[in-house]
């Protein structure tokens, strides 16, 4: 499961797809092909987003990870 509270890089080896994702909504979550050290929850905040739209981050996130898994 994904919480706000995943690290960054956990985040990119469960579910590669969240780059893509959180890159069209203006997060960043690699530079050079590393992940960026962190959370999402931090790198939302540091890009002016809300906590609403951060917990809206999580269930799309985990919407993706479980259609992925099954």
């Amino acid at each position: 499961m994904i919480t706000k509270q995943i690290e960054i890089e956990e985040l990119v080896n469960l579910l590669p797809e969240a780059v893509s994702y959180l890159s069209e909504k203006g997060i960043r979550c690699l530079i050079c092909g590393e992940p960026i050290w962190g959370t999402l929850e931090n790198a939302a905040l540091e890009k002016g987003f809300t906590e609403n739209e951060i917990e809206n981050f999580v269930k799309e996130l985990n919407q993706k990870f479980l259609c992925k898994s099954i």
